[in-house]
């Protein structure tokens, strides 16, 4: 396949972060329930699963992935039917599958990777606007930020890969990386609420030891200058959207620096290599 600035790239997981910005547009149109609603108030039609457990659980859960719902996306390949986000994908009715999870962990305690968790943002989404989940970001993020063409992928029952279906070019997830710098403003429109860009990117949980996570994007402090790379040095927040195969949104507000990055080593055991020596041995190692 011929790579262009204009090629539409398959962005897996980055796309979470894209419906983490289309919920907070949603929700100051008041299309979509606030982040300390019920989680399960907002999908009526399956009140037959209503228990206390799950009634603890909230839209603020979902978006920091601390539902405390069973579910493994990371220790099996997603080619495995087990992978419970290619069971979900599988599945007759896909968000009936998610929220009919037994709750294993008290909901907030620790954070668990959950594509599940943004289907179920981006169904809301749906429900409250009325429109297809590329439908409301064209109307109410691509085009207001002047993106090319965009898709986003979908199951055979139509439903979208709400957490993984994103495609659009590299420049244009770099505008996204932009708009973020800016507090979500453009030329003087406000296109996603500041203060949800704040909350997308304070962290609510630990992910791993270096990782921390806010509603759908991963945080982390970064060190550069002399020395150079990630050793000793200044210290700097980066927020981060990270796809499986390479793909990568940096941003570094201190520095002003959006770093938008895309691969094809999909399922490679060291796809997360290139994007790191990019960031660490380039970016980092140039600044003074």
């Amino acid at each position: 396949m011929k790579f262009s600035v204009e090629t539409l790239h398959d962005l897996r997981s980055c796309s979470k972060s894209i419906v983490a910005l289309l919920y907070g547009i949603a929700l100051q149109q008041g299309k979509v329930p606030a982040p300390e609603a019920s989680l399960l108030s907002g999908f009526p039609e399956y009140r037959d699963l209503a228990d206390e457990e799950r009634s603890r659980v909230t839209v603020h859960h979902a978006l920091s992935m601390t539902m405390g719902m069973d579910w493994d996306e990371s220790s099996l390949p997603y080619a495995d039917p087990r992978n419970s986000e290619t069971a979900m994908d599988n599945a007759t009715d896909r968000y009936r599958y998610i929220l009919e999870r037994p709750v294993v962990d008290r909901p907030g305690a620790r954070w668990n990777y959950c594509g599940g968790a943004t289907a179920l943002l981006a169904r809301l989404i749906a429900k409250g606007s009325g429109k297809s989940l590329h439908d409301f970001a064209r109307e109410a993020l691509f085009d207001p930020l002047g993106l090319g063409p965009t898709q986003w992928a979908a199951g055979p029952d139509g439903e979208p890969f709400a957490a993984s279906g994103a495609r659009m070019s590299v420049r244009d997830l770099s505008r996204i990386g932009t708009l973020m710098l800016s507090g979500g403003q453009l030329n003087g429109q406000q296109i996603v609420p500041s203060e949800w860009i704040t909350r997308c990117t304070t962290p609510v949980v630990s992910s791993d030891e270096l990782r921390r996570y806010g509603y759908q994007w991963f945080l982390l402090d970064v060190a550069f200058g002399k020395p150079k790379g990630w050793a000793a040095g200044r210290l700097e927040r980066m927020w981060l959207a990270q796809g499986e195969g390479g793909q990568r949104l940096f941003i570094i507000p201190a520095l002003q620096l959006v770093i938008a990055l895309t691969a094809g080593n999909y399922g490679m055991e060291d796809q997360w290599i290139p994007p790191t020596r990019v960031l660490r041995e380039i970016v980092l190692a140039s600044v003074p």
